[in-house]
């Protein structure tokens, strides 16, 4: 992915105040540049600039939910909730005003729901255990939930892997960004093995045995708690994840 046309990597002073009024609002919290009082455009920055990926958006997939009780095609949900996901995942970053935020289960999901959707969309006729899976995901995606490793239907588990892969390039991306270069080797050792890992996930079109695909995303976290806690255990308990997955 073009990272560099994704919405929000850049330092900003995201602590406004209008020139026009003087009213003062948080750009990290509303993502608006315009003032929330008079709706002017010019602004000053008052606090230090910081990294800041992250959007207000958020993902809401009950239009496509009520479609489905409509006894709308299954084609049809799928396509939208796929662009409804594929549009949350490009707007959504991982450093809100210069923290590093969690790998949610929102994210994961939506990026899974993107390639299961286009999947479904794609075809005409689809199991039960497919219906049904798509359903689960429908219904937990945008409350920070997702189906569990072993519900996933075997004709469904590239969509899944695809998903992982590319959230965990997203959020190790941003991981990178917010350490500004700045990792000890133990750190960077691990972050290439999850790149490696990935790499073999996309390589093989997302097949992998889903289990395996989420010991890569557990991995992840523990990367990013070690970043946020310097916390060496769970560096160690990432590196031991990454031998599984081999």
């Amino acid at each position: 992915m073009n990272h560099a046309v994704q919405a929000g990597h850049m330092k900003i002073r995201g602590e406004r105040e209008c020139k026009e009024c003087g009213a003062r609002w948080s750009y990290y919290e509303t993502g608006a540049v315009e003032c929330p009082e008079c709706g002017g455009l010019r602004s000053v920055g008052v606090d230090e600039r910081k990294e800041h990926t992250a959007s207000a958006v958020t993902l809401d997939l009950t239009a496509m939910r009520n479609a489905v009780g409509d006894d709308a095609p299954i084609r049809d949900a799928a396509s939208d909730a796929a662009e409804a996901c594929a549009e949350y995942c490009r707007k959504a970053g991982f450093i809100d005003a210069g923290s590093l935020k969690p790998l949610s289960e929102t994210y994961l999901a939506a990026a899974e729901l993107r390639y299961v959707g286009e999947e479904l969309a794609r075809r005409m006729r689809h199991s039960e255990d497919e219906e049904l899976y798509f359903l689960s995901l429908l219904r937990e995606a945008d409350q920070d939930g997702r189906p569990e490793p072993a519900a996933v239907p075997g004709s469904l588990q590239a969509a899944r892997g695809l998903g992982v892969a590319r959230a965990v390039e997203e959020y190790v991306h941003d991981l990178r960004t917010h350490l500004d270069d700045d990792a000890d080797p133990m750190l960077r050792s691990v972050l290439s093995g999850i790149a490696e890992r990935r790499k073999r996930i996309e390589a093989l079109d997302g097949d992998v045995d889903p289990s395996a695909a989420e010991t890569l995303v557990r991995a992840v976290r523990d990367a990013a708690e070690y970043v946020q806690t310097g916390d060496e255990t769970a560096l160690t308990t990432a590196r031991s994840r990454l031998d599984d997955v081999e």
